[in-house]
């Protein structure tokens, strides 16, 4: 029988769409990919194949994970499979580079970025920039690897001590920090390539901005004048429209993206999330749902899939 299957690595951050899944009663089974097997001579399994591996899944000890997954994907892909977010959702998911080449070829503006390999070489490219500059991990998710620098030899006293935190592909980038008007940003959510609804981000607690609930355990907790995640009514903004078109370029289906405007106005890009999460306050007081949006869209794929008379968009992205 034709079913969904969820491809991850974290439990915690999939039991909202178990439920979601489960209330509309579509059939799913969950691959915890972080170990296994394939039988690449072997053709897989029919149904609709929904990829949420996550950058940050080493933190979670599921180092390999990511690399699994893209044998994963690719054996799917040469059957043939209907894959939602594809192989190259996954390469940038997992690069931060490739995310802004991929941005930046589609016209989408983002921040100065030097990406560096060693110690002396992150304090040499960090003397490219004029003011405040951060430093972030290439392959990061939840703020991995993020702190402010004011000086170049503030930095050279990070990277030089026991509290330099390296990214686990090696790569570290610095970047322009972005001051905004308001310590916040905003991230657009967008499920089967179309644009959802956005949401407003506090920053004034710092970078870590997971908006899945797992990820609020034992932090601040909101105020009902100050919430960190609020749905924003009726955005509306032309950059909406560019994030679809890359989205549909990139074979990504469902994402977040985020952004940030600067003092002068200037919109920039900064994290593209293909294994993106919901905040339930925030949903709750705005009555829209993003797990409930994966379910029916997955629900139709498959429906699609069975359905010889369906126009089968998604299969054919995926096979061409």
């Amino acid at each position: 029988m034709s079913k969904i299957y969820v491809i991850h690595e974290n439990d915690a951050w999939t039991d909202p769409l178990i439920q979601a899944l489960a209330s509309q009663g579509s059939p799913s089974e969950f691959w915890f990919l972080d170990r296994g097997q394939i039988s690449v001579n072997d053709n897989p399994p029919d149904g609709v194949f929904y990829n949420r591996m996550s950058a940050s899944s080493h933190t979670r000890d599921h180092r390999y994970a990511p690399e699994y997954t893209s044998g994963v994907l690719a054996w799917l892909e040469s059957h043939g499979r209907c894959v939602v977010n594809s192989s190259r959702a996954l390469q940038l998911e997992i690069s931060k580079v490739a995310q802004y080449a991929a941005l930046n070829a589609h016209g989408i503006r983002t921040p100065q970025t030097i990406a560096a390999i060693g110690r002396e070489e992150i304090v040499r490219a960090a003397g490219n920039f004029n003011g405040s500059f951060i430093t972030k991990h290439n392959r990061g998710g939840r703020g991995l690897g993020v702190h402010l620098f004011q000086s170049v030899d503030a930095l050279q006293e990070y990277v030089s001590s026991d509290r330099f935190e390296p990214s686990i592909d090696g790569i570290t980038l610095i970047q322009d920090y972005i001051e905004a008007p308001q310590p916040y940003v905003t991230r657009a959510e967008f499920v089967g390539g179309r644009f959802l609804y956005a949401v407003r981000v506090d920053t004034s607690e710092g970078f870590e901005l997971c908006p899945a609930d797992v990820c609020q355990v034992g932090g601040v907790a909101d105020s009902p004048a100050h919430p960190k995640f609020s749905i924003i009514d009726d955005f509306s903004h032309p950059i909406i429209g560019r994030y679809e078109r890359f989205l549909r370029a990139n074979d990504i289906h469902i994402a977040g993206i985020e952004f940030i405007v600067s003092k002068s106005g200037e919109l920039l890009t900064y994290d593209v999330n293909t294994n993106t999460n919901y905040n339930s306050d925030a949903e709750k007081e705005a009555g829209k749902f993003g797990m409930t949006e994966i379910a029916r869209y997955l629900g139709r794929e498959l429906a699609c899939l069975l359905d010889p008379e369906c126009n089968r968009t998604l299969l054919v992205a995926n096979t061409a």
